[in-house]
C-alpha cells in the first residue's frame, strides 16, 4: 500500500534513535537520549529536544505496520518510560529545558518534548503522578514564556500541548495562553495563507504549523483555524514540485521540510489536501524526499511520518491537473510561473534565487552568485541569496532584480568563543536566556550586512525557454579569488536546512576565470538559456 511507505521510512529511523539512547537501567542517564553527553561525554549538558524521541518509539510500539519488529515489545516500552522520566529528571526546576547552551531555556525545544512525552504517555496508556507533575511544570512555564524572533510553528506547538494536557488532566488552567496563542497565530498569518518564520515564509516549516493547527481542529472545531487550515493548505500545494520535491532554498529558511500528518487530517473533510500528500508520496517513491536523518532532528519527520500512516484516508481524490499560468505571491515575495513544458519557482526576496523544472524534471537550481573574497589573512564571502528588499521590475514575460550582495553568516565557535559563553550563562546569562538567544539570532539568522557588489539578475522567457542574463559590478576584482554560482548554496543558520536533497547534485557554474579576465571597472556578466 502507498501509505505503508510512510511508516517504511520511519520504522527505518528507530535503530538509529534506539542507538542514540542510554538504554542501561543501571545509569545515572537512563532514559537520555543526547548520544554526545552521555556516551561521547563531549556535551557538559543534555539537549532538552533530544527526549522528543520518546514519541517515535511510542509510535513504533504501537504501529502495527508491514516489518515493523517494534510493535508490541515491552523493552520499547519500558525505554519510553524512561525517557519521559529523564526528560523531567535533566529539565529546570521551572520544567524548561536547554538545547544549544546551558540555561538556555529554548521554548522550541520545551514544546517539541513536552508535545512527545504527553503523547506517549497517552497512547501507551502510563500511570505516573511523577510524569503528570512535569508535564504541568513544563506547561505552566511554556504557557507564560515569549521567546525571540517570529516562529509560528513555535506558537502552534505550544498551543497542541497545552490543549493536549488540559484534557489529560481535564483542566482549564491553560486556556487563556491557549487562546492568546492561536489568535497571535491567526493573527500572523498572511492573507496568501503562509505563517512566517523569521523574516518570511518558509513553506516547509508551514506544513508543520498545518499539523499541529490540524491537531488542535480535531480537539475542537473552531471555524477559524477551519478557514485558516483550507488557505494554509491551498498556499502548501503551490509549492509541491511536478516530480514531487517540496520547498528548497528559495524559501525563507531554506528548508525541505514537509510534515505530511497534517495533510491527512484536513484531507478528512477537505480532498484537495489529500492530493497535495499524494504528490509528495511519488517524491518519495522516486527518492526525492531530503535526508533529515541526523542526531538532533530525525525526530520530527520520523513520528510526523508515523502519524500520517496511522491517519492515513483510504479513499482519495484523483490527482488534479497541474494549474498553468503565473503566481506571484507579493508578500512572500515568492514568483510561480507555470507553462507547457516548465515550471518555475523564483524568490524575489532572495536576489532571484530559483529552481526551474521542465517535463517534470528539475533542470536547474541557482542560488546567485557567490564570491569569495580575500580581507587580509580571511576569505569572506559575499552571496546575493540573503533575504532583503530588493530592486524588482515584472514586465510582462521579463523579470529584472537588482541589489547588493551581503557578507553570508560564517561565524563558528572557538574556544574563546564557547568559553566566554559558557561563564556568560553561568553569570547573567541565565537570567536573560532570551537576550543570548536574540544577540545570537541577529550573529546567526537574521538581517543583511551589505558587500561592496552590486549585481542584475534578468529571467526573460522566450516561448519555453528561459533565459538568465546575470551582471555583477565590482569596484575591483583584485581582492575577489573566486566566483561561482551554486545550486544550493545558503549562508544562515537554520537547523533543518543544508539537508542533502538529489537535486543539488547538479555542479556549481564556475566564473572565477571570468573575473580574474575583467577590468577593474568592468563587470562580470554570465548569459544562459535553461
Amino acid at each position: 500500500m502507498q501509505k505503508d511507505l510512510f511508516a517504511r521510512i520511519a520504522i527505518a529511523q528507530i535503530p538509529k534513535i534506539l542507538t542514540l539512547m542510554d538504554r542501561n537501567p543501571h545509569s545515572p542517564t537512563y532514559g537520555c537520549c543526547d548520544r554526545a553527553f552521555w556516551h561521547y561525554k563531549i556535551l557538559d549538558f543534555p539537549s532538552g529536544m533530544s527526549q522528543e524521541f520518546v514519541w517515535c518509539l511510542a509510535l513504533a510500539y504501537a504501529t502495527n505496520c508491514p516489518d515493523n519488529p517494534y510493535y508490541q515489545q515491552p523493552a520499547c516500552r519500558d525505554w519510553v518510560d524512561a525517557g519521559i522520566l529523564y526528560a523531567a529528571r535533566s529539565a529546570h526546576q521551572d520544567g524548561s529545558c536547554d538545547d544549544y547552551f546551558p540555561f538556555e531555556r529554548a521554548g522550541g525545544a520545551a514544546a517539541f518534548s513536552l508535545l512527545a512525552c504527553i503523547e506517549s504517555y497517552a497512547l501507551l496508556d502510563l500511570d505516573n503522578p511523577a510524569m503528570l507533575e512535569f508535564f504541568a511544570r513544563r506547561a505552566e512555564w511554556l504557557a507564560h514564556h515569549d521567546e525571540s524572533g517570529r516562529l509560528t510553528n513555535h506558537q502552534a506547538l505550544i498551543v497542541l500541548c497545552l490543549e493536549r494536557l488540559g484534557k489529560l488532566l481535564s483542566t482549564s488552567q491553560w486556556d487563556r495562553a491557549k487562546s492568546r496563542r492561536l489568535e497571535r497565530i491567526l493573527d500572523w498569518q498572511s492573507e496568501e495563507g503562509w505563517f512566517p518564520e523569521y523574516e518570511g515564509c518558509d513553506p516547509g516549516y508551514h506544513t508543520l504549523t498545518i499539523a499541529c493547527l490540524a491537531s488542535i481542529y480535531m480537539q475542537r472545531a473552531d471555524e477559524r483555524i477551519k478557514e485558516s487550515l483550507i488557505a494554509a493548505v491551498d498556499f502548501a500545494g503551490q509549492f509541491l514540485h511536478p516530480d514531487g520535491s517540496y520547498g528548497g532554498e528559495y524559501t525563507s529558511r531554506n528548508t525541505y521540510n514537509f510534515f505530511p500528518h497534517g495533510f491527512e487530517l484536513v484531507g478528512k473533510w477537505y480532498p484537495d489536501a489529500l492530493r497535495v500528500n499524494g504528490g509528495f508520496l511519488l517524491g518519495l517513491e522516486r527518492g526525492l524526499g531530503p535526508c533529515y536523518w541526523d542526531d538532533r532532528i530525525l525526530g520530527h519527520h520520523a513520528w510526523n511520518y508515523l502519524l500520517a500512516w496511522r491517519d492515513f484516508v483510504a479513499e482519495r481524490p484523483p490527482a488534479a491537473p497541474r494549474s498553468r499560468g503565473r503566481l506571484w505571491f507579493q508578500d512572500a515575495q515568492i514568483l510561480i510561473d507555470r507553462r507547457a513544458d516548465s515550471e518555475l519557482y523564483l524568490a524575489l526576496n532572495k536576489g532571484g534565487t530559483f529552481k526551474l523544472f521542465r517535463h517534470g524534471k528539475l533542470i536547474a537550481s541557482d542560488t546567485q552568485f557567490s564570491l569569495a573574497v580575500r580581507q587580509g589573512n580571511k576569505l569572506q564571502n559575499a552571496v546575493g541569496h540573503l533575504v532583503d528588499r530588493y530592486d524588482v521590475e515584472i514586465d510582462g514575460e521579463r523579470i529584472c532584480i537588482r541589489g547588493h550582495l551581503g557578507w553570508a553568516k560564517q561565524t563558528q565557535m572557538t574556544t574563546a568563543k564557547l568559553i566566554i559563553l559558557r561563564l556568560a550563562m553561568f553569570g547573567f546569562g541565565r537570567f536573560f536566556p532570551n537576550l543570548i538567544r536574540r544577540i545570537l539570532q541577529k550573529l546567526l539568522i537574521v538581517g543583511k550586512k551589505q558587500a561592496p557588489y552590486r549585481f542584475q539578475r534578468i529571467l526573460h522567457w522566450q516561448d519555453d525557454r528561459l533565459l538568465v542574463s546575470d551582471t555583477l559590478h565590482a569596484q575591483s576584482w583584485n581582492a575577489v579569488e573566486r566566483v561561482g554560482i551554486g545550486c544550493d548554496q545558503t549562508s544562515i543558520y537554520v537547523v533543518m536546512s543544508r539537508t542533502f536533497q538529489r537535486g543539488q547534485l547538479q555542479p556549481w557554474l564556475d566564473l572565477s576565470t571570468c573575473a580574474r579576465a575583467c577590468s577593474p571597472a568592468e563587470p562580470l556578466r554570465c548569459d544562459r538559456e535553461l
